[in-house]
Parts: C-alpha cells; sequence; structure tokens
C-alpha cells in the first residue's frame, strides 16, 4: 500500500504526462508586455507569437534558452535592442516552469511536467495541436 502512495506521489509531483496531454495551442501574445510600440502597436508581435510556440509546446532547459534569445535577437532586429533585453530578463524570470502560471515554459503540458524533452510521439503531437490552430485561424479569417 505505502508504494502505492509513493508512486502515485511521484506521478503527480514529477508532472509525468502521456501523448494525448497536450492542450491546443494558444497565444496571447507578449503575455503581461506590451505587443509593440504606441505608434507601432504590433511591431514585436510575431516575435512572441513564435515565443509562445516554444514556450507552449516546452523541452529541455537548453530549448528555453534559445527560445528566449530568439525572442531577444528578434525584438532587436526589429529596432528595439534595448526593449530586447528587457523583454529577455522578464522571460527568463518569469517563465520558469515551476511557477502555475499560464505562460510558464510547457504551458500546453499539465503543470509541474518541468524541463523535459519531448518524445517522438510528443512532437507529432505538437505538430498536428499546430496545424489545427493554423486552419482554425484561416477558416476564421476566411469568414470575416
Amino acid at each position: 500500500m505505502i508504494k502505492i502512495f509513493v508512486f502515485l506521489l511521484m506521478f503527480f509531483f514529477l508532472g509525468v504526462s502521456y501523448a494525448g496531454d497536450l492542450k491546443p495551442f494558444v497565444s496571447d501574445g507578449c503575455s503581461a508586455f506590451p505587443d509593440g510600440t504606441e505608434s507601432q502597436k504590433k511591431l514585436w508581435h510575431q516575435c512572441c507569437f513564435a515565443h509562445d510556440k516554444a514556450y507552449w509546446q516546452g523541452g529541455s532547459y537548453s530549448e528555453r534558452e534559445n527560445a528566449d534569445l530568439e525572442l531577444r535577437s528578434c525584438v532587436a532586429n526589429v529596432g528595439e535592442p534595448e526593449i530586447a533585453i528587457v523583454m529577455l530578463a522578464g522571460v527568463r524570470v518569469g517563465g520558469t516552469p515551476i511557477l502555475p502560471t499560464e505562460f510558464r515554459w510547457g504551458y500546453g503540458w499539465p503543470y509541474l511536467r518541468g524541463y523535459k524533452a519531448l518524445t517522438e510521439t510528443e512532437q507529432k503531437e505538437a505538430q498536428v495541436r499546430l496545424k489545427e490552430y493554423k486552419d482554425k485561424n484561416i477558416k476564421s479569417t476566411n469568414k470575416k
């Protein structure tokens, strides 16, 4: 009985997840940060959208580091290197998978997955979810 209890606790606290646990992709742009300047309201929105895809999917610690550095590079490349540094600091502190936020690393997976490389099956699942997102948004754009 104790072994089963310990196993269940480990299962819960280690955040074990299986294929099928990945929630549909959602993006809120730059989360708690503006998507652009006052004059160009969506200037770096595409940078945040790409960053959201990486954070939703999750993965290893080095994959998170790369996603954050790509965000900084993207924002700097649209002409806002100072903003890029501030954003990098924000995502490094606020994007940890330990915080129960809607924008944590691996937010598409159940809470407490942590840093864990995606299996081949999980990668395929992520590709399917992203295609579903794209298809849904293309259809809704065509209806307008």
